[in-house]
């Protein structure tokens, strides 16, 4: 079977090389499809600001339930917007990271969790986009994996890119991996596996995190988790030294900034 691909001819070289770290992971037949519902997309969208979503095939990179938010933000045409157009609004000094962060992605799951839980994770990362006045605004991407063939080959993922340059200019070029289905998450993963720097947090942990974004004390989060108040306070103060947050506000602002909350 023939597949055509993205023409690359005239793209970037560290384009070409995001391309070549996904075609070397991809699917290498289509994928049954995936229906997105209203419930599914609310549920996976953490609208921090403002943002779009598309669903990205892998097979031959082609886009579906494209949010109309992605031309009116980019400028984009809507007759012939491609994945290419989309990657080429990130900006030039982010791309390096973007490569390096999609190919230390692949190793970090097949060396520490295993590669058949991608769809159990969220991905989370920042980098920034040229906007539709050539203006560039920090972006925090978040990817959810929706399908994968039998031998783990990406299929086709839920990607959401949402403006946060109101809260930070400032990019940390690290990752995350946002546990769902009870997995553990992963926070601030660096692209140097020496830094020791990742935090590791609980689906306890997460809960009580979600639940402190939402405004909740820690009497209404013990009586939303069936806990005791003083096993909230416990975690609590786990998650503050874990997260090496000076107070409640730090640690909800960083965990909007890693797609967490």
């Amino acid at each position: 079977m023939l597949i055509c691909l993205p023409n690359l001819n005239s793209m970037d070289a560290e384009i070409q090389n995001l391309h070549n770290v996904w075609l070397s992971n991809r699917t290498t037949r289509t994928t049954s499809s995936h229906p997105i519902s209203f419930d599914d997309l609310t549920n996976s969208i953490i609208s921090t600001g403002p943002f779009y979503f598309y669903i990205i095939d892998f097979f031959d990179m082609s886009l579906s339930h494209i949010s109309p938010a992605l031309y009116q933000m980019h400028g984009f045409d809507q007759e012939d917007t491609t994945f290419n157009h989309i990657l080429g609004a990130i900006h030039p000094e982010d791309l390096d990271f973007v490569v390096k962060a999609e190919a230390f992605l692949t190793r970090f799951f097949s060396e520490n969790i295993s590669r058949d839980k991608l769809m159990s994770y969220k991905i989370s990362y920042c980098h920034r986009g040229r906007l539709h006045n050539g203006e560039y605004a920090l972006f925090n991407h978040q990817a959810l994996m929706l399908t994968m063939d039998d031998d783990g080959g990406y299929g086709k993922s839920l990607n959401i890119h949402t403006r946060i340059d109101h809260l930070t200019n400032f990019n940390t070029y690290k990752i995350s991996l946002i546990g769902l289905h009870g997995e553990p998450s992963f926070m601030n993963l660096s692209l140097d596996e020496n830094d020791g720097d990742s935090i590791e947090f609980s689906k306890r942990e997460i809960d009580i995190i979600r639940l402190l974004g939402n405004g909740l004390n820690n009497n209404e989060i013990a009586a939303k988790l069936f806990i005791s108040p003083l096993t909230v306070k416990k975690h609590r103060k786990n998650i503050l030294a874990k997260s090496d947050s000076k107070n409640t506000v730090e640690l909800i602002k960083n965990s909007i900034l890693q797609g967490l909350i």
